[in-house]
């Protein structure tokens, strides 16, 4: 973010994360990136090295994140574009030109102890084993309908119910923090009303079980309740980049 940017933004560790903190988001759609036919054809062909890898990936709608700009003294906006997943590939193109960063949404959920609850990715194809907090990439409106901060919070309320069996109504969550780190990707961070520790330990245990009955996987396969971001960082495994800067944020040291 430079300097003159009339929002609160805060560099954080690891070197490279902002912290945003506008009073207020607007959200407006711009074309998708269109990289030029030599680094399309590079993507094609990782793609079908990715598929043949994983033959449970496949190309769905998503949301690239084309920009960020003021709109007034405490307002950001948004740029998006709709994409299919395929394109974010581009940053394994050598050289590619083009770049392409998500959009996605996240939830801090607290216990009622004050702990943190994260969460270790089982699904992800880029990044198994990542401990991150319970969110996903945005994905575009229906027709006619649009992508607002009112759509990213139900959006939120769904990804924690599907990895963490959390069910949370959207007007219970409040927007709290937008981060901008890796590849330039963004995420609209909300925060959860606090639950019982045993709780949320519960709910996802049945939602693994649930996984397990059907035959399938969840999307987070192990959650923890860390109560500073030394506790993080002690879980085995790579971590997203949002997470210690917005551990330090909520939990201090």
């Amino acid at each position: 973010m430079t300097e003159d940017m009339p929002v609160a933004a805060r560099p954080a560790a690891p070197v490279g994360v902002e912290l945003l903190e506008p009073a207020g988001i607007r959200l407006v759609e711009t074309p998708a990136p269109s990289p030029p036919a030599g680094e399309r054809a590079a993507l094609d062909r990782i793609w079908e090295q990715a598929v043949r890898a994983d033959p449970g990936l496949f190309d769905g709608p998503a949301v690239a994140c084309t920009g960020l700009s003021p709109d007034g003294p405490d307002t950001l906006v948004l740029h998006w574009a709709p994409i299919g997943y395929r394109l974010f590939a581009l940053r394994l193109v050598p050289g590619a030109t083009t770049r392409v960063s998500s959009l996605y949404v996240a939830v801090v959920q607290p216990a009622d102890d004050g702990r943190i609850l994260v969460g270790r990715s089982a699904g992800s194809p880029t990044r198994p084993g990542r401990w991150c907090l319970p969110g996903g990439c945005a994905e575009p409106p229906p027709p006619g309908h649009p992508l607002d901060p009112c759509a990213l919070r139900r959006h939120a309320a769904r990804e924690l119910a599907e990895e963490t069996g959390v069910f949370t109504s959207p007007e219970n969550l409040t927007r709290w923090l937008l981060v901008r780190g890796d590849h330039g990707n963004v995420g609209v961070l909300h925060l959860a009303p606090p639950r019982p520790a045993r709780e949320l330990t519960a709910r996802h245990a049945e939602l693994c079980a649930a996984h397990r009955s059907l035959g399938t996987e969840p999307e987070l396969d192990r959650i923890a309740l860390v109560a500073s971001p030394a506790e993080a960082a002690a879980l085995p495994g790579p971590r997203a980049d949002h997470l210690a800067p917005v551990l330090h944020r909520l939990l201090g040291g």
